[in-house]
């Protein structure tokens, strides 16, 4: 399951004391889960970070000068300091028969094989775009672009945290107090070497955790690409499109509308998912068919 789905489960009362559990993927979001888990009495056999050994050990370098990441993940290195944490790694192949055995790692290209009760997969993290798109905000390499105020290229329309670039909290609050006062017409120009600082750790976190095309050749012709609608990788191979996609197999429009498969087949066949449609979020017939008084305004 999904590495964040799992500690979610964990906080909900999932009993994982004693549990055998390997984590693989990209990005700190592993080390997060693997201490959370290991807390709960969670026996965490490995982490497999996909990233090279080089480009880690530069990130972990860069820290340095983020004194609070830095402390974060530290304690995180130590509430796992028992589980090998291994790069240019990943899990291949997950077996079981009925529930999961056993899972095939893939260590600096050496298989082994690791028993294990869960797999928590988490390939770094996705924003969130369908709002921006919706408005017709410019994107570009994956984020919104915004100016020195927050401010889209929609005049009126700010944006703020992860959509402009996944860097944690600090840099979400201070993009809001900015924009919070560029919308109050009030100078924010005491926050922006802040907000810059935030932003630039965000670009390294990127770089460092850029997922490998060797990934693309996990997912096996069987493997679920949509798992709302059930269509596995042969399926979608000889599409051309989303679109397509969509006409043929009703890729994407089950009840999670192309969030989790929308950015599995940019990975897998660099499709762009397109404009997204209202509602956003599953909504009621009863919300959309009900009538709408508009107050009349006097001119």
């Amino acid at each position: 399951m999904g590495a964040g789905g799992l500690q979610a489960m964990v906080k909900a009362g999932l009993p994982i004391r004693g549990k055998h559990v390997v984590l693989s993927g990209s990005g700190p979001l592993l080390l997060a889960v693997a201490a959370n888990l290991a807390r709960n009495g969670a026996r965490v056999l490995g982490i497999f970070e996909q990233a090279r050994l080089a480009k880690i050990a530069k990130f972990g370098g860069q820290l340095l000068r983020y004194p609070g990441k830095f402390a974060e993940g530290a304690a995180f290195l130590a509430a796992t300091r028992s589980a090998p944490y291994r790069t240019s790694s990943w899990v291949v192949e997950a077996h079981g028969n009925g529930s999961l055995q056993s899972v095939t790692v893939s260590v600096d290209g050496a298989v082994h094989t690791i028993q294990c009760d869960y797999l928590g997969c988490g390939f770094h993290l996705v924003p969130n775009l369908e709002l921006p798109r919706l408005l017709q905000c410019q994107i570009q390499s994956g984020y919104v672009c915004v100016n020195e105020t927050q401010e889209t290229s929609v005049e009126g329309i700010f944006c703020v945290g992860e959509p402009t670039g996944i860097g944690g909290l600090e840099k979400a609050l201070c993009e809001g107090e900015i924009a919070a006062l560029a919308c109050a017409g009030r100078s924010a120009t005491h926050l922006l070497t802040r907000r810059d600082r935030y932003v630039r750790f965000a670009r390294q976190l990127d770089e460092a955790f850029t997922l490998r095309p060797e990934l693309n050749q996990i997912a096996t012709p069987d493997a679920f690409v949509c798992r709302c609608e059930d269509v596995p990788r042969r399926a979608l191979e000889h599409m051309h499109s989303w679109r397509e996609s969509k006409l043929h197999t009703h890729c994407g429009m089950g009840p999670c509308q192309g969030r989790i498969c929308g950015p599995a087949t940019e990975f897998l066949f660099g499709w762009n998912s397109g404009h997204p449609r209202p509602p956003m979020f599953p909504a009621r017939i009863s919300t959309l068919a009900s009538p709408v008084e508009y107050e009349r305004i006097e001119g």
